[in-house]
Order: structure tokens, then C-alpha cells, then sequence
């Protein structure tokens, strides 16, 4: 005697194995690196450097860097200053002055908004960039713009991903 299950088995078992394989392949781990810093009662003194240190082991790949900033409807430029300082292990500190610009008239702000809040993230280099030699990466972020403090920025901070 053959003993046949029905198709409603294989349909019920298809559909669990799909799952299965969608949680465990949405569970690989993304080689990225991303800290922000809440800016106090929304006011960014200059006084306020924020840094953000991240390891590199692989000096083989590319990475994008990123400045992500988050800011009110308030904000009442379309642009931020930034010096932006980067160390290096065993290499002394490079600057360079950074402007992001975050929207414009025409089209109002760049990133991305829900109600009156808006995030924006910028590259702080021209294309995908290389990590000379392993170990620990700072970055400082300083704001230096004519008002002290800056009002109206929410959050500001460092993303290195991957480049692909």
C-alpha cells in the first residue's frame, strides 16, 4: 500500500522553506559603520566636535564615507559648513573644509523628510576611497557656520560602507 501525501503538504513546506531561506539570507551581516550624535536642545555650538572612531581590517576594498546630518523644517540655510578631520593610525591629522549643501529653493530640501524632520546624507569624499593600512579611523566633525550655536540641527554623524 502507497502511502502519498497530499499537495497541500508540499505547498505548506514550499512556502516555510522560502521563509527559512529569505530570514536566514536577510541575516548576513552589512559591513557598514554608522554612529550620529544628538545635538543638545537642537543647538550646534562650535564648541561640540563630535568624533567617531571605526575599525578598518580590510585594506583591499573601497568604502564610501559619508556625513549624515538631520535638521529641522526651521533650518534657515540650504547649506552647512563642515571641517571635517580625519586620523589616520600612525599618520598624522588631515582637515578639509566641507560644504553640504541641503536643498534649494526650487526644489526645497534634499534627503529624506517625515513631517517637519529631514536627514540628508553626503559624501564627504569624490568617489569610493581606500584605507591605507588596518586599525582605528577618526573622524571629527565641526560645524563652521557664522552662527554660534547653529540652531536647528538635530543629529549629525559618520557612515562607512562598503562600496559595491
Amino acid at each position: 500500500m502507497k502511502h502519498f501525501l497530499p499537495a497541500h503538504f508540499f505547498i505548506k513546506s514550499l512556502i516555510v522553506i522560502c521563509i527559512c531561506s529569505c530570514l536566514f539570507t536577510g541575516c548576513t551581516p552589512i559591513n557598514v559603520y554608522e554612529k550620529n550624535t544628538t545635538i543638545p536642545q537642537y543647538n550646534w555650538s562650535n564648541s561640540l566636535k563630535p568624533s567617531f572612531d571605526f575599525n578598518i581590517t580590510d585594506t583591499t576594498s573601497q568604502y564610501s564615507i559619508y556625513v549624515v546630518l538631520r535638521h529641522t523644517d526651521a533650518y534657515r540655510y540650504n547649506n552647512i559648513w563642515l571641517n571635517v578631520q580625519a586620523q589616520f593610525p600612525g599618520d598624522t591629522l588631515r582637515s578639509q573644509r566641507l560644504e553640504l549643501v541641503l536643498g534649494n529653493d526650487a526644489s526645497g530640501w534634499e534627503g529624506t523628510g517625515m513631517n517637519d524632520i529631514w536627514e540628508v546624507r553626503k559624501p564627504i569624499t569624490k568617489g569610493p576611497a581606500k584605507f591605507p593600512r588596518p586599525g582605528t579611523y577618526r573622524f571629527t566633525l565641526e560645524q563652521v557656520m557664522r552662527d554660534n550655536p547653529l540652531p536647528h540641527i538635530m543629529s549629525v554623524g559618520i557612515r562607512v560602507e562598503r562600496f559595491q
